[in-house]
């Protein structure tokens, strides 16, 4: 009857009204399910680029591309080959370890082995030029009890005794070496773990948390709306507790041990394009001397 098809057309009108494209990409919508889909599985600065793109695995705490959606195959090694490829490492963790650098090289040398390649003490290596890699081991225990492969480089030096050492690790092999790391150096864990206070959100902070929350209240699948934050970000580190502490300070010898996890991102260029690549993006920083 023709009231019926009345009611029906006003109802598809209502319907179309509040799932209408426009009203689900504005940025505040956006920015609330950004944050409220990477609760559990921590997201890569470059997700949503590959989310488009790969078959998206949890893996280690974090949202990975596993395999494209497309048949690249051929694309990407011809790009290898002929151009350049970039992959995204940063769910790669970092530890970084700071003290004196005799120090650091006597304590490291109890995990590594001359037999299996280079060290840590690498001339080439220490001065910070060049990126080494080797395989850890259990304190004293070459060539039993392998820990994992490590990638590492040290900051150049500045005229203090004082180093810097940063060493890569998948994150499948992180709490295992940062254990013998801590072992070897005597940190202790901290009593207090120091959370940071939460920042007084400015008025038009709050002006979109009012709207992100009638957004949420519209959709009843999505019951967590309401707590979105409409601050993009990236949360914390999918190896980590966020309540848990990320810095471990020895007494007898000084060193600081830090997991630099999701704060340094790291890509990986490769073909004969790259260094083209890196020369054409980067600009090298004028020095300047007071």
């Amino acid at each position: 009857c023709p009231q019926q098809a009345e009611k029906a057309v006003h109802q598809k009108k209502e319907q179309s009204r509040t799932k209408c494209r426009k009203a689900r990409r504005r940025h505040v919508q956006l920015v609330a399910e950004f944050n409220r889909r990477q609760r559990k599985n921590i997201w890569l600065e470059t997700h949503i680029w590959h989310a488009k793109r790969f078959h998206m695995v949890k893996k280690w705490g974090y949202c990975l591309g596993n395999s494209p959606t497309e048949k690249c195959y051929r694309a990407c090694y011809r790009a290898m080959t002929k151009h350049c490829l970039l992959q995204d490492l940063s769910y790669y963790c970092c530890l970084e370890l700071t003290g004196e650098e005799n120090e650091l090289l006597k304590q490291l040398s109890r995990i590594c082995s001359t037999d299996t390649g280079l060290t840590f003490e690498e001339p080439c290596c220490l001065t910070g030029r060049f990126e080494g890699s080797l395989d850890l081991y259990r304190a004293d225990c070459y060539p039993e009890a392998m820990l994992g492969p490590v990638t590492f480089i040290w900051k150049p030096r500045d005229g203090s005794a004082n180093r810097q050492l940063w060493i890569w690790l998948h994150p499948a092999l992180k709490q295992d070496i940062l254990q013998e790391l801590k072992a070897i150096f005597q940190c202790s864990e901290p009593e207090e773990i120091c959370v940071p206070d939460p920042v007084t959100p400015s008025v038009q902070e709050e002006e979109q948390k009012v709207v992100v929350q009638k957004l949420g209240k519209r959709r009843k699948e999505d019951k967590e709306g309401e707590k979105a934050v409409p601050v993009k970000k990236i949360i914390g580190d999918g190896t980590r507790d966020p309540l848990q502490a990320c810095s471990w300070v020895s007494p007898a010898t000084g060193v600081q041990i830090s997991d630099r996890s999701m704060e340094i991102l790291r890509y990986r260029l490769i073909g004969p394009w790259a260094h083209c690549v890196l020369t054409g993006t980067l600009k090298a920083a004028a020095l300047q001397t007071v």
